[in-house]
Order: C-alpha cells, then sequence, then structure tokens
C-alpha cells in the first residue's frame, strides 16, 4: 500500500471515515485542510475571506506535492475542491488509490444544518449551491476515483470495512 486518498463532496465523511480507518489499519492520517490551516497558522475561512479562493486552491497542489513526497503509508482526507484542478488529479493518481465517498444533496444539507465554517455554502440558498456544485464536481471526482462508495444512510464502520475488504481483494485500481 502507498496512500488511500479519500475525496467527494463536504459532508461525505472524509475525515471520519479517514480517521476510522487509519485507527483501524494502524497507519497514518492527514486531512489536507488541517496540514494547510496548521502550515497558514488560521482557519479555512480566514485564507478565503483574507486571500481569496484561488490561493486557497494554490496551497491545496502544495499540500499535495509535500504528500507526494512522503514515503509513509498513510490514510489522507481531501478537501471537496482539491480535485476540480487537474493539476491536482494528476498528483492525486500519483499519491495513492483514490476513493470518492459518493454523498446526496440531502445528506450533506442534513450534515452541515447551522455549519458557519464552509466559505463556499455562506449563501442565500444553500440547497441550491449545493445541487449546483455537486453537479459540477461529480464527473470530476468519477474521473479522478479508482473505486467509488456510496454513503449515504451507512455507517461509519461498515464503510471502512468495505474498504478494508477492497485493500484485501486487490480491488484498487480497476477501473
Amino acid at each position: 500500500m502507498r496512500k488511500l486518498v479519500l475525496i467527494g463532496y463536504m459532508g461525505a465523511g472524509k475525515s471520519t471515515i479517514g480517521q476510522a480507518l487509519s485507527k483501524r489499519m494502524q497507519i497514518l492520517f492527514s486531512d489536507t485542510d488541517t496540514l494547510i490551516e496548521e502550515k497558514q497558522g488560521r482557519c479555512i475561512a480566514d485564507i478565503f475571506a483574507q486571500d481569496g479562493e484561488d490561493y486557497f486552491r494554490e496551497l491545496e497542489t502544495n499540500c499535495l506535492k509535500e504528500l507526494l513526497e512522503q514515503k509513509e503509508d498513510r490514510i489522507v482526507s481531501t478537501g471537496g475542491g482539491l480535485p476540480l484542478r487537474k493539476e491536482n488529479q494528476e498528483l492525486l493518481r500519483q499519491i495513492g488509490c483514490t476513493i470518492y465517498l459518493q454523498v446526496s444533496k440531502e445528506t450533506v444539507l442534513k450534515r452541515l444544518e447551522g455549519d458557519k465554517n464552509r466559505p463556499l455554502l455562506q449563501v442565500a440558498d444553500r440547497e441550491a449551491k449545493i445541487a449546483d456544485m455537486i453537479q459540477i464536481r461529480h464527473p470530476i471526482y468519477l474521473e479522478t476515483a479508482d473505486v467509488t462508495i456510496a454513503v449515504d444512510g451507512r455507517k461509519v464502520k461498515e464503510i471502512v470495512e468495505e474498504i478494508e475488504n477492497l485493500l484485501l481483494n486487490g480491488n484498487f485500481g480497476k477501473k
């Protein structure tokens, strides 16, 4: 194993599943948003507000380049917009096996109800924004991922076990 990378829309459970998988497999866990916040000394919302989305996307690319250089096996959780850049898609392929955690608009709305920390969702019509973003991102996630796992209505343990079974059976990288 090299690295397992979890991609998908915000609220899909990338960090939660990544941490659970890391604990179960006893390997390192990294979250690209957390790595960026630690390196910048400020939260994602402040980076967006002070420097804009383009600057943040560049930070994501730099974070992937750093992860690529690291040799240890690990689980990596990414920000929802990270795969949108072509350069990042290629870096993800080089880093390791990529899993798309597919989530519905309804599940996202429920999970992120009241969340004020997502800069791209600070709009009047969150439901429409989420629907639009998922529609745009879904084909990119599908193209980037080695495996797609639907997460709606499923428990973290169940998803972790599915990923473990895929690893044990060698079913990654078979598009």
